[in-house]
């Protein structure tokens, strides 16, 4: 489905990736696990074209979209949802979905609210027409998960969808997370806690200091002493 091989990233004069590679399959869930820091933000903006990629490769579904820009990575299937939920404040959360479905190609105007969104988050129903400026944390992560499935992505790309949240919210999103894989649709999230992203990853990488340190699967982390003691600071 998606593959980084050795991807190199800078953030103005500082080296954050190095030679760093990753795979995600047809339907899994994998988790980027690392501090604060550690480069699992600039991961996500790479392979979503956020970043220019000073060297290395991504491919999707077999084509090399290193180049390719942002919105062309979008409409290709890569749904995208930002740590800050990247909410328009002054639009409704109608009006925030009109603007994604406008990039969907062949797609009738309306609230571009699919059904299968109301299903997965039935609280969105409710706040439809509120404003993006008040709507709390966990709300704005809600409409940002379900605005990027209105493309209908093969891959979705969540950074830190969980920070910030009461476990009770944490344990609603894992369980979205969950049928949104049940639908057929791979997940690459960056998380930093570790446990939460064993409850919801097939398969996990570790980075620290732009470098994968550890793949496979999330028993075997903790088994690990030295991911561990990295992980945890």
């Amino acid at each position: 489905m998606l593959e980084v091989e050795r991807l190199n990233t800078f953030r103005g004069p500082a080296h954050v990736l190095r030679n760093l590679g990753l795979k995600v399959g047809d339907a899994e869930t994998v988790c980027l696990v690392g501090r604060n820091g550690a480069g699992k933000t600039t991961t996500i903006d790479s392979i979503m074209g956020l970043l220019p990629i000073r060297s290395g490769t991504v491919t999707f579904k077999g084509r090399d979209i290193t180049r390719l820009p942002t919105h062309e990575r979008a409409l290709g299937g890569i749904g995208y949802a930002p740590e800050d939920a990247g909410i328009f404040p002054d639009l409704t959360v109608g009006e925030n979905f009109q603007i994604s479905q406008s990039l969907a190609k062949g797609r009738k105007a309306g609230t571009g609210i699919d059904p299968s969104v109301f299903e997965l988050f039935p609280e969105v129903r409710d706040f439809v027409g509120r404003r993006g400026l008040f709507l709390s944390g966990g709300q704005k992560k809600m409409v940002a998960i379900a605005r990027a499935l209105t493309l209908g992505p093969s891959i979705l790309l969540l950074d830190e969808p969980f920070e910030g949240l009461a476990p009770v919210i944490v344990s609603r999103f894992i369980e979205a997370a969950k049928r949104i894989k049940a639908m057929g649709v791979s997940l690459l999230i960056a998380e930093s806690n570790l446990m939460t992203a064993s409850r919801v990853a097939d398969r996990l990488y570790a980075i620290d200091r732009g470098e994968i340190i550890f793949e496979g699967p999330p028993a075997r982390a903790f088994e690990n002493q030295e991911v561990m003691k990295t992980i945890r600071g």
